[in-house]
């Protein structure tokens, strides 16, 4: 079941101290916990975009019903 957030967030990709911002609707296939920690968001956002939790930093994630 899927489950779709909206989300701010920032990120820096490697060598480029430029940090872009940006938001939008999330949605994950299986969420393994109703609430999920804030390093555990950062670190699916930036497996997704192929880079390391440190290089995100979210703002606001938030359910949508």
């Amino acid at each position: 079941m899927a489950t779709k957030y909206y989300t701010r967030f920032l990120m820096q990709k490697a060598g480029n101290s430029a940090t872009d911002e940006y938001s939008g609707v999330v949605e994950l296939q299986a969420a393994t916990q109703p609430v999920l920690d804030t390093k555990e968001i950062e670190a699916m956002l930036a497996k997704s975009f192929h880079l390391d939790s440190e290089q995100v930093e979210v703002l606001n994630w938030s359910r949508l019903h």
